[in-house]
């Protein structure tokens, strides 16, 4: 079985590069934390794929972020403390997984690769 994370990134707050990269971060690490240990454990045997997607706004985030757990994926929707570069309680990113790849493909296989 192939085990994967995705995690979404919202495009319409155009971060900068570093800032999306740690709130990409940040989701990745929280929906591990959230996932059941065995297949985290599978998971990383295989490499830990992660792969990150853009969605366009707030809206289509928390849309992915409700099917996923409407479907028991685990999921971690990041709200920013606003120390930066956006308000405090903007949702930027969602970690998805890790999960079966193709119960993931499922939910977001159409979207696009940042």
């Amino acid at each position: 079985m192939k085990y994967k994370q995705v995690i979404l990134v919202r495009q319409d707050l155009k971060l900068p590069k570093g800032k999306a990269c740690a709130q990409a971060a940040h989701a990745s690490v929280d929906a591990v934390l959230k996932a059941d240990q065995q297949m985290v454990k599978a998971w990383r045997s295989e490499g830990m794929a992660k792969i990150v997607l853009k969605v366009k706004d707030e809206k289509e985030l928390v849309k992915y972020f409700q099917k996923a757990k409407d479907e028991g994926l685990p999921a971690s929707l990041i709200t920013d403390a606003g120390h930066t570069v956006v308000a405090p309680g903007t949702r930027t990113c969602v970690g998805i997984g890790p999960a079966e790849e193709a119960d993931i493909d499922v939910l977001t296989g159409e979207l696009p690769l940042l």
